[in-house]
């Protein structure tokens, strides 16, 4: 068995779900980047579709049973905080969904394995997965355990996005502004992917891509501080 297969079974093991339909499970887990596009490979856009509403329809369930009291305010607020691309990247990384990702090598190589934007679009595509193979249940039971973190995280101090952070560490060292720049776009419309550049004056300029430009842009922003962290 080679690294990855040993991957996906530890992630079927996490995640309790021992998929039937082996080949939708593959799909789940391959990037859009596999193939170059080619058609005769499957990729996880459109359960990453359907996972995205399966999602927003749980974490709202789970909401409405927690304070039946709650206006929809309220509700919308928390919505946005337990679903989107950073919370479910934080889940892919808890159940170790990276390791068991198909990406093309060039995808690899500029490091999309490690990046919010698509181990949060993979993670949303293995709930549709685990939709279409064993249900709404099972697919309820992954998320009340896997989000467990996030509800409890709700209440916590809310943490500066990534270009806020980027820009902060910009002016404490005296240097201009970061500067970001939409340099592609693929993907259908249902479903679009962006690439932004960053760059700083005086540094290697970093790109990550998003489901929208601002997510790339922040992404990028994040690619950007990793790379920088401990600089003067």
């Amino acid at each position: 068995m080679n690294a990855r297969a040993a991957a996906v079974a530890e992630l079927e093991r996490r995640i309790g779900v021992p998929f039937r339909d082996r080949e939708l499970l593959e799909r789940a887990l391959t990037h859009a980047s596999v193939g170059d596009g080619a058609r005769a490979v499957g990729h996880y856009e459109r359960l990453e579709f359907l996972g995205d509403r399966v999602l927003n329809l749980l974490a709202a369930e789970r909401l409405m049973a927690l304070d039946d009291k709650a206006r929809e305010g309220q509700m919308s607020r928390l919505l946005a905080a337990l679903v989107n691309f950073h919370a479910c990247a934080r889940v892919a990384r808890r159940i170790g969904l990276p390791d068991a990702l198909r990406l093309s090598a060039s995808a690899t190589k500029i490091g999309a394995r490690a990046l919010d934007s698509v181990l949060g679009d993979a993670c949303e595509a293995l709930i549709g997965a685990i939709y279409i193979d064993a249900g709404l249940e099972a697919a309820r039971a992954f998320f009340l355990t896997f989000w467990e973190e996030e509800f409890a995280d709700l209440d916590a101090p809310t943490i500066k996005d990534p270009k806020t952070q980027l820009q902060e560490w910009a002016q404490a060292r005296g240097l201009p502004l970061p500067a970001y720049d939409l340099v592609g776009r693929s993907g259908p419309d249902h479903a679009p992917q962006f690439v932004v550049q960053v760059t700083i004056e005086g540094f290697e300029a970093e790109q990550a891509e998003g489901r929208s430009k601002q997510e790339a842009e922040k992404a990028a922003a994040m690619t950007m501080l990793l790379k920088r962290e401990g600089s003067q």
